[in-house]
C-alpha cells in the first residue's frame, strides 16, 4: 500500500530523460521554419553573436539565417533534425534575442527544463506617464526589486520597452507573470515578493506540503479609497415651465430700439467712425499711461532720525571723595622699618618655643 500524497508529489532532484535520436530515428517528414523581426539598435549585437547562435542551433541540426536588409532572423529544420520540439525552442531563442536578452541567457532556452515568457505590458495602462512610473516601480531603486524577484523565482527577467522577457522554470514564470501584471494594475511588487518569501520558507517543511497555506500568507487590503472627481461645470436643472423662452431680439429690433434704423447710410457710417475713433483714443491713452509708469520715481522711505546719545554726564563729587579716602587707607609699596623689626622678633619667639 502506497500513500496517495507520495504519488502526487515529484521526488526532489528528479529530471525527465533527454530526447535522443533513438526516440525518433527516422527524423521529421516536413520542414518547419519561423522568422521574427528585430529593431535597428540590435543589429550590431546580433552581427557579433550570430556565429555563436548558429553553433548552438547546429548542435540540434537547426539552420539559422540573419537578414540585415529586412531586419529579420529565421530558423528552419533540416533532414537531420530528430527532435520535433527543438524548432519551437529555436523560435523562442530568436524572439528573446530580438527583445534585448543577451545570448548567454537566451541560449538556455534550448535546455529541457527551461522555458520563456514574453509579457506585453504596453497596452495595460492608458497614460504614458503612468506606464513609465509603474515600469520603474517594477525595476525598483537601482534594480533591487527586479533582483529580489529573480532570486525568489529562479528566473532571468529583462524589462525592455513595452515587454518583459522572463526565462526560467515553469513555476517561476507563472509567479513572474502574476507580479508583472499586478504591478501594472497599481499593486506594489513588494507585496507579492513578501508572499513569495513566505511560500519559499513553507515549501521547505515536508509536513506543510499537503496542507493549505492560506493562514500563513499575508492579506493586504487597499486603504486609499478612490474619490470621485467632481466636474468643474455643474449642470443644474431649471424649474419646468410650460411657457417657451422669450424670442431673442434680432439686429433690426435692436436698431429700432436705439433709433439707428431710421438714420441715413451716411449718418450710420459717421456714427461708426466716431465709435472707432473713441476706442482708438482710449487705447492710445492707456498705452501712454503704461509708458509713463517707467518715468515715475519710486516712493522713498522716510528717514528715521536716531536719538543722539547725551554726551554730558553728571559728575558725582561725593563718590570721588569716597574713592580717594579708601585709597589713602591702603598701604602701598614695602612695609616701614618698625613693622619689619616687630615681625622678625615674633618669628624668633616662635622658633624658640619649638
Amino acid at each position: 500500500a502506497v500513500d496517495e500524497s507520495e504519488l502526487l508529489t515529484v521526488p526532489d532532484g528528479w529530471k525527465e530523460p533527454a530526447f535522443t535520436r533513438e526516440d525518433n530515428p527516422k527524423g521529421l517528414l516536413e520542414e518547419s521554419s519561423f522568422a521574427t523581426l528585430f529593431p535597428k539598435y540590435r543589429e550590431a549585437y546580433l552581427k557579433e553573436c550570430w556565429p555563436l547562435v548558429q553553433k548552438a542551433l547546429g548542435e540540434h541540426y537547426v539552420n539559422a539565417a540573419l537578414d540585415l536588409i529586412e531586419g529579420s532572423m529565421t530558423v528552419t529544420t533540416t533532414k537531420k533534425t530528430f527532435d520535433p520540439y527543438v524548432i519551437i525552442r529555436a523560435r523562442d531563442l530568436i524572439k528573446l534575442l530580438a527583445r534585448s536578452v543577451p545570448f548567454e541567457q537566451a541560449v538556455r532556452i534550448l535546455q529541457d527544463d527551461v522555458a520563456c515568457d514574453i509579457i506585453k505590458i504596453g497596452s495595460l495602462v492608458r497614460k504614458r506617464e503612468t506606464f513609465i512610473k509603474r515600469r520603474a516601480r517594477l525595476l525598483g531603486p537601482k534594480g533591487s526589486t527586479l533582483k529580489a524577484l529573480e532570486l525568489l523565482t529562479n528566473c532571468y527577467i529583462m524589462v525592455q520597452g513595452n515587454t518583459v522577457s522572463a526565462l526560467g522554470p515553469f513555476s517561476g514564470l507563472k509567479e513572474v507573470r502574476k507580479v508583472v501584471l499586478d504591478t501594472m494594475k497599481n499593486i506594489h511588487p513588494i507585496y507579492n515578493i513578501k508572499t513569495l518569501m513566505i511560500k519559499r520558507e513553507l515549501a521547505k517543511d515536508s509536513e506543510l506540503r499537503t496542507q493549505s497555506w492560506e493562514r500563513f500568507l499575508p492579506k493586504f487590503k487597499r486603504k486609499n479609497l478612490k474619490k470621485r472627481k467632481e466636474p468643474k461645470k455643474k449642470n443644474t436643472k431649471k424649474e419646468y415651465t410650460p411657457f417657451p423662452p422669450p424670442q431673442p431680439e434680432s439686429q433690426i429690433d435692436k436698431e429700432l430700439a436705439s433709433g439707428e434704423y431710421f438714420l441715413k447710410e451716411r449718418q450710420k457710417k459717421r456714427k461708426k467712425m466716431e465709435e472707432i475713433k473713441a476706442k482708438q483714443a482710449d487705447a492710445i491713452k492707456r498705452r501712454q499711461e503704461e509708458r509713463n509708469k517707467a518715468f515715475i520715481p519710486p516712493k522713498e522711505k522716510p528717514v528715521v532720525k536716531t536719538k543722539q546719545a547725551s554726551t554730558e554726564k553728571k559728575i558725582d563729587v561725593e563718590a570721588i571723595k569716597e574713592k580717594v579716602k579708601n585709597a589713602k587707607k591702603k598701604k602701598l609699596g614695602a612695609l616701614p622699618e618698625e613693622e619689619v623689626k616687630l615681625k622678625m622678633a615674633a618669628d624668633e619667639k616662635k622658633k624658640k618655643k619649638k
